[in-house]
C-alpha cells in the first residue's frame, strides 16, 4: 500500500517569518526515515501505512508544542492507494512520459 499525505504545518502565534518552525517540522520529518518532497507550499510524504502518516503528523506537532507554539495550522491531504508503491516519484514519470520533463 502507498499512502501519500501532502502535508503543511506552521504556527500562528510566532513571527511573520514561519521558516524556523517550519525547518524543525522538516527534520522530524526527514528523521522519519521515509520519502519526502518538499515544496514551497507544502511537504509530500510517501509511506507504507496509514498509521505511519498520522504518526508523523503527531511528532510534528509535538515538535512544535516542544518549541511554544501555542497555535497550529495543519492542512492534510492524502492518497492511499493499495497494491502500489514508489508513487512519490512513480505519478511524476507517468506524466513526463507524456509531456516530457516538467519542471523541478
Amino acid at each position: 500500500m502507498s499512502v501519500l499525505l501532502q502535508m503543511a504545518m506552521f504556527p500562528t502565534d510566532k513571527s511573520e517569518s514561519k521558516s524556523e518552525q517550519v525547518s524543525q517540522v522538516i527534520k522530524v520529518i526527514k528523521q522519519s526515515g521515509f520519502p519526502y518532497k518538499l515544496t514551497a507550499m507544502s511537504t509530500v510524504i510517501e509511506t507504507n501505512k496509514m498509521s505511519e502518516a498520522l504518526g508523523i503528523v503527531q511528532k510534528c506537532y509535538e515538535k512544535l508544542e516542544e518549541l511554544g507554539c501555542n497555535r497550529v495550522y495543519s492542512t492534510l491531504t492524502f492518497d492511499i492507494r493499495k497494491g502500489h508503491e514508489n508513487r512519490l516519484e512513480g505519478k511524476i514519470k507517468s506524466v513526463e512520459n507524456k509531456i516530457g520533463e516538467v519542471s523541478k
